[in-house]
C-alpha cells in the first residue's frame, strides 16, 4: 500500500458499491464495459470474490474472481481508475483475489487479457502468471476482441 495514501483499503464489495462499480467499469473499459445488470448478478452470485479498493471517499478499483471449480479459479476482471494507476492498487487487488482462491483450494488461476495491454501483462507476469501459448486467441470475446490467456500455478 503506498505510503502517500494511508486510507486505501481493500475489502469485499457491498451492495452500496454497485453504482460506483458500474461507473468505474465504464471508465476503465469504455469499449466493452459490463452492463449494470451483469455486474449486479456478479455481486449477487460472487459477492465474496468481488473485491474493491476504497480510499475513504471513493471506489478506486475492483477485481472479480470465480470460486474454484475443478481446482481452477478465474480472474474475470480487474480495473483501477485512471487517476490512481501505477500506485500498486491492481497488485493489491490481485493478491487479495489470489489469496482467496488459494484459501479455497484452487491449484491454478487463469485470466484473459488484451494482447496490447502491456502494463497488465507485465503485472500478471510479475505475480507469476505465464502465457498459455505463444499467440493470442483471435476473437476470444467476439469479433476483433483477441485475448492472451495466462495461468498461475497456486
Amino acid at each position: 500500500m503506498p505510503a502517500t495514501r494511508p486510507s486505501l483499503r481493500v475489502r469485499t464489495a457491498l451492495e452500496t458499491d454497485m453504482y460506483d462499480i458500474t461507473l468505474l467499469d465504464k471508465e476503465v473499459f469504455p469499449g466493452l464495459p459490463y452492463p449494470h445488470f451483469v455486474l449486479r448478478q456478479f455481486l449477487d452470485a460472487l459477492a465474496d470474490h468481488l473485491f474493491v479498493v476504497h480510499d475513504g471517499e471513493r471506489l478506486c478499483g475492483y477485481v472479480l474472481a470465480t470460486p474454484p471449480a475443478g481446482g481452477q479459479g478465474w480472474i474475470l476482471t480487474l480495473g483501477v481508475a485512471p487517476g490512481v494507476r501505477r500506485q500498486g492498487l491492481a497488485r493489491q487487488l490481485m493478491k487479495e483475489a489470489l489469496g482467496k482462491l488459494r484459501a479455497e483450494g484452487a491449484r491454478t488461476a487463469r485470466l484473459a487479457v488484451k494482447p496490447d495491454n502491456h502494463r497488465a501483462i507485465a503485472l500478471y507476469k510479475s505475480l507469476g502468471f505465464v502465457q498459455d501459448d505463444g499467440a493470442s486467441r483471435k476473437d476470444y470475446y467476439g469479433n476483433g476482441e483477441d485475448r492472451v490467456l495466462m495461468t498461475l500455478e497456486l
